[in-house]
């Protein structure tokens, strides 16, 4: 089964979530860790440091990974 990502705002009052971990955009994406990693290395996927040099996704980076597929 496939999981979808949903582009658009929770409509529960929630704010949207601007950034990801590694893992959590893995988890959002159905793929393994190494994978999302890999995109890194390769510079198609941006990430940015957080503290402690702690990798986060942004969201629109993910966003732009889908609709290039």
């Amino acid at each position: 089964m496939e999981t979808i990502v949903n582009p658009e705002p929770p409509s529960n009052g929630t704010p949207e979530r601007l950034a990801y971990s590694v893992q959590e955009a893995a988890d959002l994406l159905g793929v393994n860790y190494f994978s999302i990693y890999r995109l890194i290395q390769r510079g198609k996927l941006k990430v940015c440091r957080a503290l402690r040099g702690k990798l986060l996704v942004p969201r629109d980076e993910l966003l732009k990974l889908l609709k290039s597929q």
